[in-house]
């Protein structure tokens, strides 16, 4: 994994729940962002008047619909709607939204701040083993297993009781190790909407 993003992932970690995301945007309703597409490197003032630039856009529905242009190598440019900023309390939101949404097709990202940008992009380089580690970053997105393919769990009912539990037990404890304290196991989402 990219250096930089896996620095940023550790800043941040545990990286949000679904769950959090979710309370996060009903206290936030109107949660838009002034976002732009841009090639490495030649990002300016102008990138914003481009026809690669979404300002006041929902980051969910604008990702989704212009993924072809991180597909294309293009740099994501988020700021906070109208600041040519962005408030460190929507790094890790934005972060776990921009994970959630690449989940289903598998596709690592990196991610950076510069000039008080978060910059989301494509990592190209990651192989089978970068992306495990990337997504486990992000360990509470992970929705289940694909039950098309042969997952290797028994067919009997307990048995794969056994079997899921044993295995969650073992991520359990190794995230425990990597994060310690802040670790979640499980679904024990906390209860961010309650917290003082």
């Amino acid at each position: 994994m990219d250096q930089t993003t896996r620095k940023l992932i550790d800043e941040f970690s545990p990286m949000w729940t679904n769950k959090q995301i979710w309370e996060f945007e009903q206290i936030h309703e109107d949660l838009r962002f002034d976002m732009a597409y841009v090639k490495p490197g030649e990002y300016d003032e102008q990138s914003w008047k481009s026809k690669l630039a979404f300002t006041d856009s929902e980051i969910r529905d604008t990702t989704v619909r212009s993924f072809d242009n991180l597909i294309d190598g293009n740099e994501l440019w988020i700021a906070e709607k109208g600041q040519n900023k962005l408030d460190n309390e929507h790094i890790p939101y934005l972060m776990a939204v921009m994970a959630d949404i690449m989940i289903e097709e598998e596709i690592c990202l990196n991610f950076r701040v510069d000039e008080g940008f978060l910059i989301v992009s494509i990592d190209s380089n990651a192989d089978v083993i970068d992306c495990k580690e990337f997504f486990e970053g992000f360990y509470h997105l992970a929705t289940g297993f694909n039950y098309d393919t042969d997952t290797g769990i028994p067919d009997d009912e307990t048995e794969a009781e056994i079997y899921l539990t044993r295995l969650q037990e073992e991520f359990d404890e190794k995230m425990k190790d990597r994060l310690g304290d802040k670790y979640l196991p499980g679904n024990n989402d906390p209860d961010t909407i309650n917290t003082k």
